[in-house]
């Protein structure tokens, strides 16, 4: 027995009077054409519903059938696909007779569109005995003069024969013979589709005929074509030959969508060098040309597949490739995630052969982004100068070209591109011993330029450690005053605010009105010196205060006045390396203690106008105990060797080390990641039907669409991960009993509902009424439904999700019982969507934490209590329940000790980062105290990761 046909609900408001049966056969009788399609889908409306309405068929027969009206040929047609046209015996009934004739009216009349909409319309008949004496009108539309009537004639005979072949047995002669005689594209495009699901061989011996012709068909046409190649190549290798020529013409289409299809279809009927590199080439083609960016995206992840399969094909496309960054600067909607996706692509087939070319090209488009003001102009800048780095590192013959170049980007005022600048050439310094003095000699020259502090922590942790001759120390010394400016700090600005007042003085407006000068007071500082405090009485004189700090200054002095005592901290660090240094190389000793004096005086002018009014903040402890730490060091220098070692060599080590550990964790994962092999020898055959394991590489990239469209490429799919899914919102007692399986797909949730009636009454007008919490938004409501005594019913119901945090879902089942006027409802359990589903491990260098930890506002702390016993038992728990990934060496976490910090880092589907800190500790009584900090630029994250981490501790419990 056949099975029904679905059709879509359409909503039924029901504020408005529904029309009773006879209103509806009277408008059909006596209405005008406007009255009988208003008529018509009312009556299409409730049949979709679940009205068949059998009594108003002989009316649409008698007054609808016979108009000419083509909407009402539309609506009829419709009316024809939805109405029962069978008996209840399984018999055709008698009326039908009537709408086959009718039928073969519009199929022999003189207007096209009649005729071809007709035979649009045969296509969803599934009764054989009203298709059967229609089909010589079929035939004979095959030789209609319009285009429109015989296109349509195809699809009609290929559906009657793929449903009822024994209707008409001849049909793939039939259409082989109209596929030799057609001329036109649409046509021949639709009689070659039939021929290839139908009767393949037919289809491979039309297109042996006419394989010169392919170039120049239609695009659809085209498409046709590939996918018949396709089929027939996993069967027979007899035209593979044929069929790869015939690709490699496709490749030069004029249609975007026919170079994608072609491409990918090449590389699925061959391997050779020449056809993968021709694919590719296809490919970026397809990506400079291409405008949309989404498709850009796609095709650049069909090039990065290619690369993994064929990477030393491909060595010579890096340039073509990276011709995608110079093309796609110019659109107006450029997305930064093509640049970063084609660098990422065109960095991974950089070999020795190609890197001087690729990094004159990096450094063309380096400059261009000083010139050129388009949108996130910074972050490509910054983008390509972490490009150039990786690079530069990997291959060091292209180092000291490079280096120089980005030197110059040390005073942008983009401070996280400047900031990549000082760590690669700290990084450049230490991996490279010829490269240090030219490389310090250029970052003195730029020096005066730098705008940022962490930049000039960075110039001077370089210059206090590379900086190893005579002449070298002195450069560095002058650079550094100069950039201090007058010594004392605190004496030259006392002075020079002194000298602005006398000068503002003899402007004063009136005279006679006196207002209360400063009053000073000498004052004994920590150390024993004297200092003069002022006390203003007036607030004009804070406010020439607040603009004599803002007056142009050098540049170290105004990070330290502007209250950046860190930095302070690292130049008396780098003051004691240079005097240190210069002690061992020099032989002139009168120098040296030149030196040492004015370091000293530098260090004690920094504590004192840090403790002066001239500073926006004081100096913390931190840093003053690490200035004076500096200033007994240079009182001691010649009596400890071992505190020269410590400033002299172990800080370089430690930074050695932390450099060797990078290149040993990136040597891993590469090696990790070409270790892996896609296809054992002894694999099992892998049938797509029978199986759920994912295909080898050698795989058709049609299978493997086909796999991932129809989800079997999903591992949550199995049963036993659905059941783990299934929630239940209401009690076994309830009269209404209902549990959902929670379906989480990316951006949205799909909630299946079943529905069972635990009562022997039926409940009419059953709904679910959904509500949400959080970023969730539900799609559509769920229609009411009328449920029989004991019987059930699936509902489903679509939730969109816009941000990742966790959403709640509730709400409840209203039905109306027999006999009764008031609702009933049940009261659902909430569903609690976890955010788990949408965070994924990730990872980012020192830096990008660093810069995300002090931008991000919303920070959650959690308290450790739990009943685990180990740090690094605890830490991997913590991981595996919130889906990050740990940012911290492994060799920085191993060893024996009761303290365990660590950095975790995370990212959402949405592009939201997610960072953490851990610090822990062991107590003597072997339990763990300490806390989780989690930061992110929203709230939702921060909260329901904290929530999750809570939850993970009681559950360890």
């Amino acid at each position: 027995m056949a099975t029904e046909a679905c059709y879509t609900i359409i909503h039924q408001d029901d504020s408005l009077d529904q029309p009773s049966l006879q209103e509806l056969k009277a408008a059909l009788e006596k209405g005008s054409e406007e009255a009988k399609i208003d008529t018509m889908k009312k009556i299409l409306v409730t049949m979709l519903n679940g009205d068949p309405l059998p009594q108003i068929l002989m009316h649409v027969i008698r007054f609808v059938m016979p108009s000419k009206n083509k909407v009402l040929k539309k609506l009829l047609h419709f009316y024809w696909e939805i109405c029962p046209k069978t008996n209840p015996d399984g018999k055709l009934k008698q009326e039908m007779i009537l709408v086959c004739n009718a039928l073969r009216n519009d199929l022999q009349h003189p207007n096209e569109y009649i005729r071809g909409a007709t035979l649009r319309f045969l296509c969803k008949l599934r009764e054989p005995e009203l298709l059967e004496p229609l089909l010589p009108s079929c035939r004979s539309c095959l030789e209609h003069r319009h285009s429109y009537v015989r296109k349509n004639a195809v699809f009609a005979i290929y559906t009657i024969y793929k449903h009822f072949e024994y209707l008409i047995p001849d049909a793939p002669e039939l259409i082989q013979s109209f596929l030799v005689a057609e001329a036109d594209q649409t046509c021949k495009r639709n009689a070659f589709v039939m021929l290839c699901n139908t009767n393949q061989s037919r289809a491979v011996e039309y297109l042996n005929d006419i394989f010169d012709q392919v170039p120049n068909f239609d695009e659809l046409l085209q498409l046709a074509v590939i996918e018949l190649i396709r089929k027939d190549c996993r069967n027979n290798n007899i035209n593979r030959g044929k069929y790869i020529r015939c690709i490699f013409d496709l490749l030069n289409a004029s249609s975007s969508s026919v170079k994608y299809e072609a491409a990918t279809s090449l590389m699925a009927l061959t391997h050779a060098p020449a056809a993968v590199k021709a694919a590719a080439s296809c490919f970026i083609e397809l990506i400079i040309k291409e405008s949309d960016n989404n498709i850009k995206l796609i095709v650049l992840d069909r090039l990065d597949e290619l690369r993994e399969k064929h990477e030393q094909t491909m060595d010579d496309l890096v340039l073509d490739i990276l011709r995608v960054l110079t093309r796609h600067v110019n659109l107006l909607s450029a997305d930064i995630e093509v640049r970063r996706k084609a660098l990422r692509i065109g960095l991974e087939l950089v070999s020795s052969r190609n890197v001087q070319e690729v990094i004159v090209f990096l450094k063309k488009e380096l400059s261009k982004t000083l010139d050129q003001d388009y949108e996130k102009n910074i972050e490509y800048r910054q983008l390509l100068i972490q490009s150039i780095h990786s690079c530069a590192i990997k291959f060091s013959e292209v180092a000291a070209n490079v280096v120089h170049v980005l030197m110059e980007f040390l005073g942008d005022n983009n401070n996280p591109a400047a900031a990549d600048v000082i760590a690669f050439v700290r990084e450049v310094a230490e991996k490279f011993p010829n490269l240090r003095s030219s490389i310090t000699e250029k970052l003195l020259e730029t020096f005066m330029d730098v705008k940022s502090g962490k930049v000039f922590r960075g110039a001077l942790w370089i210059v206090g450690e590379y900086c190893a001759e005579c002449k070298d120390i002195e450069d560095a010394w002058k650079q550094i005053r100069a950039g201090l400016g007058e010594i004392p700090i605190l004496a030259s600005e006392q002075r020079l605010l002194e000298e602005v007042e006398k000068e503002e003085k003899p402007e004063d407006a009136n005279p006679d009105t006196k207002v209360a000068g400063p009053s000073s007071s000498r004052r004994i500082l920590a150390d024993g010196t004297y200092a003069t405090e002022s006390i203003y009485s007036n607030s004009s004189n804070n406010a020439k205060l607040d603009a004599f700090k803002a007056a142009v200054k050098p540049p170290l002095r105004i990070l330290l006045l502007g209250g950046d005592f860190f930095f302070g901290t690292v130049l008396a660090s780098t003051l004691t390396k240079l005097v240190m240094r210069y002690a061992e190389v020099s032989n002139d000793p009168k120098k040296t203690n030149s030196f040492r004096a004015e370091a000293m005086l530098i260090m004690a002018s920094i504590i004192r106008v840090g403790q002066s009014q001239f500073v926006s903040t004081p100096i913390d402890e931190d840093s003053y105990d690490r200035i004076m730490s500096c200033l007994h060091v240079l009182e001691q220098l010649s009596i400890d060797a071992s505190i020269k070692n410590v400033f002299l060599h172990d800080t370089k080590k430690a930074y050695a080390k932390i450099v060797e550990a990078e290149e040993k964790r990136n040597a891993v994962k590469k090696a990790k990641d070409k270790s892996t092999v896609a296809v054992q020898v002894d694999d099992l055959i892998s049938f797509r039907q029978f199986s759920k394991r994912n295909l080898g590489d050698d795989a058709d990239e049609y299978e493997l669409d086909l796999t991932r469209a129809t989800g079997q490429s999903d591992p949550r799919d199995d049963l036993i991960s659905k059941l783990s899914r299934v929630v239940q919102l209401t009690g076994f007692s309830d009269p209404v009993y209902a549990e959902a399986y929670v379906n989480v797909h990316q951006y949205d949730i799909l909630l299946d509902v079943l529905i069972v009636n635990q009562t022997g009454e039926t409940l009419q007008n059953l709904s679910i009424e959904f509500a949400t919490l959080g970023d969730l938004k539900l799609v559509e409501r769920p229609t009411q439904h009328n449920l029989a005594p004991h019987s059930f019913h699936s509902v489903k119901a679509t939730i969109k999700v816009s941000s990742t945090e966790t959403g709640v879902i509730f709400g409840n089942i209203v039905y109306d019982g027999p006999g009764t006027t008031e609702s009933s409802c049940v009261v659902l359990n909430d569903i609690h969507i976890d955010i788990m589903d949408y965070i994924n491990p990730a990872y980012c260098n020192e830096t990008q934490f660093r810069s995300m930890w002090t931008e991000f506002e919303w920070e959650n702390k959690v308290n450790v209590n739990t009943n685990i016993t180990d740090l690094r038992d605890y830490l991997a728990h913590i991981m595996k329940s919130t889906n990050m990934s740990c940012l911290t060496p492994e060799n920085a976490l191993s060893g024996n000790c009761d303290f365990l910090s660590a950095n975790m880092y995370a990212r959402s589907i949405f592009g939201e980062d997610a960072l953490a800190n851990i610090s822990i500790e062991k107590r003597t009584d072997g339990a763990i105290t300490g806390h989780v900090r989690i930061r992110s630029k929203t709230q939702g994250i921060a909260l329901s990761l904290g929530d999750k981490i809570t939850l993970a501790q009681k559950a360890a419990a």
